[in-house]
């Protein structure tokens, strides 16, 4: 698509990529006098529009940190903004999402020397975030190293490791760090930032069950488990056996009163007995606990069970 002035679509992409939205604009102005109905200009100029406007919010928070969240914010709203439409026009889309996510990147490197270790590891996962997002996925997965070896443990920080370790190539390690997010907390976890198609399969086989919201995050291990991809398992140190048996005692316990969150609280104990029963396999317990368990599982949900032990 070309006019007298030379402009481009390609030019006004490469101007938003950039994150100069108002020239890009200028660009859309002039290639509009040509090609007025054009769905991909339609599209693209939208894009600008709402960079341009996110930008004039931007400028009223000075600390680079809380800038670059704004920013996430504003492309999770520009998401939510586009969702309903049926044309997506994906070179602009991805040069919005270059755009927003570099800017991102350079107000949270501005971090990255911060003392405080929680603070350290949201500097560095979020830069890691923005790596990823830009298709540099090494450096995302060398960020993210980073930021869980400031703060080890953190669920959201793990699961975007292993987001990274999945895009990279490397699922073996990916699915270690996947089964231990969802384990430590699943409601940590961001989905709208996970991109391997290893998760988002995962994801959307589970969002097919009918689950959404939270209830799908408290699903999701469980059928990481039952689909076979959450299959790679870790050795328990003493510490986390019994950590695991108390919160299995706690949530049972809960599950006997008649006004506990049963939609939320079913998958997790689900998956918490599945986490002993991969325990009791590989230290050779005695069968008749594995049993115990598996009582138990069929009398929370029969479903579950018969996929379980197929």
């Amino acid at each position: 698509m070309e006019n007298q002035t030379g402009n481009t679509l390609k030019d006004a992409l490469s101007f938003l990529e950039k994150g100069n939205p108002v020239q890009a604009q200028k660009i859309i102005g002039l290639l509009f006098e040509k090609d007025l109905d054009s769905k991909e200009l339609i599209y693209t100029n939208r894009c600008c529009t709402y960079w341009i406007d996110s930008k004039r919010r931007l400028t009223e928070i000075e600390d680079p940190f809380e800038r670059g969240e704004r920013i996430l914010e504003e492309w999770k709203n520009f998401r939510t903004f586009m969702s309903g439409e049926k044309f997506t026009f994906e070179p602009a889309f991805y040069a919005l999402q270059r755009g927003f996510f570099s800017t991102a990147l350079e107000n949270y490197t501005k971090h990255l020397d911060e003392k405080d270790s929680f603070q350290k590891a949201e500097a560095y996962r979020k830069a890691g975030l923005c790596y990823k997002k830009l298709g540099d996925f090494e450096s995302a997965k060398s960020f993210l190293t980073e930021a869980n070896n400031s703060f080890p443990n953190l669920p959201h920080i793990l699961a975007e490791l292993a987001d990274s370790y999945s895009l990279c190539g490397e699922d073996r390690v990916s699915k270690v760090l996947f089964r231990e997010a969802f384990f430590i907390n699943p409601d940590d976890i961001e989905l709208e930032f996970l991109d391997s198609e290893l998760i988002k399969c995962l994801i959307q086989k589970t969002a097919d069950k009918g689950y959404s919201g939270k209830q799908l995050l408290e699903w999701i291990p469980v059928y990481g488990i039952l689909l076979g991809i959450f299959n790679i398992k870790r050795e328990l140190h003493s510490q986390d056996v019994i950590r695991l048996k108390k919160n299995i005692y706690a949530m049972e316990n809960e599950y006997k009163d008649p006004s506990c969150n049963v939609e939320m609280l079913v998958p997790r104990l689900l998956y918490n007995y599945f986490w002993l029963i991969d325990h009791y396999v590989l230290t050779k317990e005695d069968t008749q606990k594995i049993n115990e368990i598996l009582i138990k599982i069929k009398v929370l949900d029969s479903s579950i069970y018969d996929m379980y032990i197929k």
